[in-house]
Parts: structure tokens; sequence; C-alpha cells
């Protein structure tokens, strides 16, 4: 049974909120992965993903047997292979050997306890399960949520502008 994301921390993993990124790196992979760590520290935006996520993934499956790869982990690696424009021999590289794209995936980056480590198969069979129109719908929802953050903001700088008036 497939679960939204591993809830119980262990030795190794670090909080996905509390992962921290280069400021200065001007590699696009940084972006993607706080764009995810926003997508998944807030919970209006959380909620909905996970929604469209179950629906399309879940749905019409049994809640029994073992587990598989959970939804955060899919989305993930699904939002870092078109963002990248990456293979999946690259991806495959990516989630087993890049220390914040595990720590935003939620999975152990220690040297404590062994990585779990991927396999290209499970990377294909796991991803293809989001087909266009569900990514689709995850991008109109980050992009709506964008907008409103936006908003915000202009609201308030034209506020102070009134001031200065």
């Amino acid at each position: 049974m497939r679960k939204r994301f591993e809830q119980q921390l262990s030795i190794g993993i670090v909080p996905i909120n509390e992962v921290s990124f280069n400021e200065k790196s001007r590699h696009e992979l940084k972006d993607l992965l706080k764009g995810l760590q926003h997508i998944f520290t807030t919970p209006s935006i959380n909620e909905e993903v996970f929604k469209l996520l179950e629906s399309k993934i879940l749905s019409g499956k049994k809640k029994t047997g073992r587990n598989g790869m959970s939804l955060w982990e899919i989305l993930v690696l699904s939002t870092v292979r078109l963002g990248l424009d990456a293979d999946y021999d690259e991806l495959l590289d990516l989630a087993n050997n890049h220390i914040r794209l595990r720590q935003v995936m939620g999975v152990n980056t220690s040297g404590f306890i062994a990585w779990e480590v991927y396999q290209l198969q499970t990377l294909k069979d796991n991803i293809g399960l989001l087909d266009v129109e569900t990514i689709n719908s995850i991008n109109e929802i980050v992009v709506g949520a964008g907008h409103s953050i936006v908003k915000k903001k202009r609201t308030k700088a034209q506020k102070v502008n009134c001031l200065w008036r």
C-alpha cells in the first residue's frame, strides 16, 4: 500500500522543511527542490496535490500489499525528470547519489544506515504512473499558489506606495 510520505522520521533522515540549499548555486535543480519543499510545507497546496496524486495513482487499488514508492517520492522524481529534461539513467544517478534530492524525497542520507538504492525499472514503473493530465493539474495548483503569493506582495507594495504620494 502506498503512503503519501513516510511520517515517522528515523536516523539519517532530515525533515523536509529543514533541508537547506546553497543560495549561491545557479543550478536549476536547487530551484526545483525549493519549489517542492514549498509544496510539502504549505498545507493547502500539499493537500490538493496529494488528493490529485491519490486519485490518479491509488484509485481502484487495494489497500493491502507491499509498500511501494511513496507518492511524494514519485512526485519529486517526476518533477526532477521533467524540470531537468533528464533521461532515466541520469535520474537514477541523481536519486541514488544527490544528497539534497534525497533529503527532499525524505529518504536516508546518513552513513549510519544503508541507503535505499533505487533501481532503474522501479523509477520507470513508478514515474510512468503519472500522466500528462495529472502533471498539468498539479502545475495549475502550484501556479495558482504562486499567483496568490505575488498578489499579496503586490498589494502590500501598493499600500506602501500610497503612503509616499
